[in-house]
């Protein structure tokens, strides 16, 4: 399944992670992590988005992760959040 519309969810907050998906011209997930912990913890949080990308069963989109300290839970929901409502807007119904 593709991205078709632009949505976003999060904040830049203090334990939070601002997630921005949008559409992307070829197949494939392309990750773009900036991270306040990203030498400790960046290989975690990227691995916690695609996990939940794939869960989700897309296949080609642009997803944007500004984090601020997130635990992997609320990465996670944030990630399906901003899935959610771009395939909502986009007529899927999940």
């Amino acid at each position: 399944m593709k991205i078709l519309k632009t949505a976003k969810a999060g904040t830049l907050e203090s334990n939070d992670i601002f997630i921005m998906v949008s559409p992307a011209d070829s197949e494939g997930v392309n990750l773009e992590l900036q991270s306040i912990v990203l030498a400790q913890f960046g290989r975690q949080i990227r691995e916690t988005i695609l996990k939940t990308v794939a869960a989700k069963g897309v296949t080609q989109a642009n997803i944007l992760a500004r984090d601020r300290g997130a635990l992997d839970y609320t990465i996670e929901a944030r990630v399906e959040t901003a899935l959610d409502r771009a395939l909502s807007d986009a007529g899927v119904i999940l």
